[in-house]
């Protein structure tokens, strides 16, 4: 019985430290992927500003002044869908952490004020079909030559997010 209980008591101190180290590790993704997508959103967010002071009007058509034969704005954009795309299954201790680093990663472009409603649209996106956009971020990530264009799969679902999210961030 004795020897029973010691291993009983040894397995579950085995599951406690592995639980530990895999909750340090997804909070470390969290801090990792928010601060990533927020430095990202200001990225993207300064081409769309100097987009709009050119006269221009932002639009999903147009990608909101943003070039995404450009590889360092399509991996800004894969970063973001990165993002977006860990939020649909996450917890809440996962998506405050993701939230903490984003507003740090973006300057504090996203705030309180604006981040309820740039988390809703980051978990509508994340829900979308962006596949082929990811892939074409990562190839850029890696150097390969990508085309991306308004008729990529999932270009719609992501301009339509970004443009919700420069609008929140506008209002501020």
């Amino acid at each position: 019985m004795k020897a029973i209980r010691r291993i009983a008591v040894l397995i579950a101190g085995i599951f406690l430290i592995s639980s530990c180290s895999i909750l340090g590790r997804l909070t470390g993704n969290a801090t990792t992927t928010g601060t990533n997508t927020g430095s990202a959103l200001l990225n993207l967010y300064q081409l769309y500003q100097a987009f709009r002071a050119g006269g221009r009007t932002p639009s999903v058509s147009n990608n909101y002044g943003i070039d995404l034969s450009n590889a360092s704005n399509l991996i800004s954009l894969g970063q973001i869908l990165a993002g977006a795309s860990a939020l649909p299954n996450a917890t809440q201790s996962y998506t405050n952490e993701f939230s903490n680093a984003m507003m740090t990663g973006s300057s504090n472009l996203v705030n309180q004020s604006n981040l309820g409603g740039i988390l809703g649209s980051l978990l509508t996106l994340g829900n979308a079909n962006t596949s082929a956009l990811s892939a074409a971020a990562a190839n850029a990530q890696a150097g390969a030559a990508t085309t991306v264009n308004n008729k990529t799969a999932g270009m719609a679902d992501a301009m339509s997010a970004l443009g919700t999210i420069f609008s929140l961030i506008g209002n501020r």
